[in-house]
């Protein structure tokens, strides 16, 4: 039975709040990475066993949201996805803790040993909408690696995410340990803002959302920034591509879950590989998949592809994240056409060749700017477990401080450590 226990922050300062995050901060530096899996271990057990209770919290939220909303889908809770929750966890435990590794040392001249050893970034801030999977989530690689966690979760999810904190915070009491090394802000507008100036509280602040909420984080937080991206995702079809292996991987990319970031928006492809576009595009008709073509690719799955589902692109159907059964595609006459068009419409998330042409996949690895780049898979291994990371924070699109998914390794920093017997600096 869950005891629903919630930090009653609507009736404090939002600064009191954030000084006991900082505060919670010094206690978890003392926590043994044996007491951490432990916990983590004990928290993967209770939210199977509270399976019932967090679906039932759920279905609150899913009963107050349109069913045809992209966003339904990465809402939605199912035992299953809690039971894959839950093994997430106990992959972060089998990591090698990330922190106090020497990363370089020197003894100079002088007598100084000097030593760059990683360390946690300290209390890190989520902003995230309907994902209450990222509640566990973020506090698993959060704790892991001795950082607070200070989560805004959307009010689309707040049943959800109160259930989850819930559960988090029982073990974390149970095992003595500070309950503010992971708290739920309430839902409402005022604690984003919050968030968003706490300077000198919270060391850094990551979106995980549309480009909407992303945009808004990036331009209003005076907090510094890792942005993850929203997916506009592309696989482009080569001249020597094979037909099948085309159609598996465009099949999964697109259908296995549109809702999420790594989902395929774009199909580019070679001109002189047009005759197979409609065997390509087939196994989509299986799951309603909307298609919008250029004049070339139209024109080819005319009679080959469901009346009701092929429309004529626009120029606003490239260059976009649909999140929801629909594709556009994009006929090209060469491979550097496909690596203008992937340059020019690529949110730099993951991207894709299907090639038999090794000059042409190591060009394509080399030349297009992503966070991952394939050849011959679907892009739906972006994914912080898929890549043997434990779980995930989310898909860093920049180049600063982290790139791809975020997981461990991407919530440290370091400093130096400089030991000596005496040296002073002469003038």
């Amino acid at each position: 039975m869950i005891t629903f226990i919630y930090n009653n922050i609507e009736s404090m300062s939002y600064t009191i709040y954030f000084e006991k995050a900082v505060a919670a901060g010094r206690t978890i530096a003392a926590v043994s990475n044996d007491t951490i899996n432990k916990v983590l271990t004990e928290i993967a057990d209770a939210a199977i066993a509270a399976t019932d209770t967090i679906l039932a919290e759920n279905k609150k939220d899913l009963d107050r949201m349109d069913v045809n909303d992209p966003k339904y889908d990465r809402l939605k809770l199912t035992a299953d996805r809690i039971k894959g929750i839950a093994a997430d966890i106990v992959s972060v435990t089998k990591l090698a803790s990330p922190l106090g590794k020497v990363l370089s040392s020197n003894d100079l001249p002088n007598g100084l040993s000097i030593s760059k050893v990683s360390v946690p970034l300290g209390v890190v801030g989520v902003i995230y909408e309907a994902r209450p999977n990222v509640t566990f989530d973020v506090f698993a690689l959060s704790f892991k690696t001795g950082n607070v966690s200070v989560l805004k979760g959307g009010s689309d999810a707040d049943f959800s995410n109160r259930a989850i904190i819930s559960i988090i915070h029982q073990v974390l009491e149970a095992n003595n340990i500070d309950i503010n090394v992971a708290t739920l802000l309430p839902a409402e507008r005022e604690a984003t803002d919050a968030l968003l100036n706490a300077v000198g509280y919270v060391d850094v602040l990551i979106p995980r959302g549309s480009q909407g909420l992303i945009n808004h984080v990036r331009d209003n937080s005076k907090v510094p920034v890792i942005e993850t991206g929203a997916g506009i995702v592309h696989t482009y079809v080569d001249k020597s591509g094979d037909t099948q292996q085309a159609a598996d991987i465009v099949f999964n990319a697109k259908t296995r879950r549109v809702s999420v970031c790594n989902a395929l928006d774009c199909l580019i492809i070679h001109s002189s590989r047009l005759n197979d576009l409609a065997a390509i595009t087939l196994p989509l008709t299986g799951k309603q998949v909307e298609i919008f073509a250029d004049e070339p690719a139209y024109k080819v799955l005319q009679g080959h592809y469901p009346a009701e589902l092929l429309k004529q692109a626009e120029a606003k159907h490239f260059g976009i994240e649909f999140l929801d059964y629909k594709m556009a595609i994009k006929t090209v006459d060469s491979f550097d056409a496909a690596l203008e068009h992937i340059a020019v419409n690529s949110s730099k998330h993951s991207e894709a060749i299907i090639t038999e042409n090794a000059a042409n996949a190591e060009r394509f690895l080399n030349l297009v700017d992503a966070a991952a780049v394939y050849v011959n898979a679907s892009t739906a291994f972006t994914d912080g477990a898929q890549f043997g990371l434990g779980a995930e924070i989310g898909i860093s699109t920049q180049k600063l401080h982290a790139r791809g998914p975020m997981a461990l390794e991407e919530l440290t920093s370091y400093k130096w450590l400089v030991k000596g017997n005496g040296q002073v600096r002469n003038p």
